[in-house]
This record gives C-alpha cells, sequence and structure tokens, in this order.
C-alpha cells in the first residue's frame, strides 16, 4: 500500500504505508515536516491535510467521516478548506491504496 504527499514545495512523495498505522504516523516516519504534536490523540491540529476530492467520498465510505473533535480542532487551523482532515483521524486500510494528501501550513 501507499500514499502521496505533495509537500508545502509542491513536490509529491510516495510512501510506503502499512495497514493500521494513521497516516500521520506514516507521513511523520517518513520525515515529512508535519508536527503532529499530539501524537495522535486529535488534542491539536497540527497533522492538518487537504485531502483529495476522490479520496473525501471514499472516507465517507470507510466511515472515517470527521468526529466533533476533529471539527473542533479543524476550526482552529489556518487556511481551512472543505477538503481539511486531521491526518491522525485517517486509518490506513487496503481501500485507501494510493490516498493522496497534501500538507497544510501550519
Amino acid at each position: 500500500m501507499k500514499i502521496i504527499v505533495t509537500d508545502f514545495e509542491g513536490k509529491e512523495h510516495e510512501l510506503e504505508a502499512v495497514e493500521g498505522w494513521r497516516v500521520m504516523e506514516i507521513i511523520r516516519d517518513y520525515g515529512l515536516p508535519i508536527k503532529a504534536e499530539c501524537g495522535g490523540s486529535c488534542a491539536c491540529a497540527t497533522c492538518h491535510v487537504y485531502v483529495e476530492g476522490e479520496w473525501l467520498d471514499k472516507l465517507e465510505e470507510l466511515d472515517m467521516v470527521k468526529s466533533d473533535d476533529e471539527e473542533d480542532m479543524l476550526d482552529e487551523v489556518f487556511d481551512l478548506q472543505d477538503n481539511s482532515r486531521l491526518s491522525c483521524q485517517i486509518i490506513m486500510c487496503e481501500e485507501l491504496d494510493g490516498l493522496r494528501v497534501t500538507l497544510a501550513p501550519c
């Protein structure tokens, strides 16, 4: 499995993904510039990403919709967009193979 992450300069990185890991963990472990200060407990918004359009529908199909806690955290981010998500709240699975996200400014 893999995810494709676009960094702040617009460069794409194809990362090997592990089923059951949070997308935030994968991005962080590859050394890309994601702060992820709370470590995945949905207590900050430093793992903010933009999910590419078609993948938003897939997340809904998989019942990975935004929780109230995630919505509250996203209310505090810069450059909030309709496709904003916290990458700590997206759990990698086979159906998300090829997921595309862009790191959001923090």
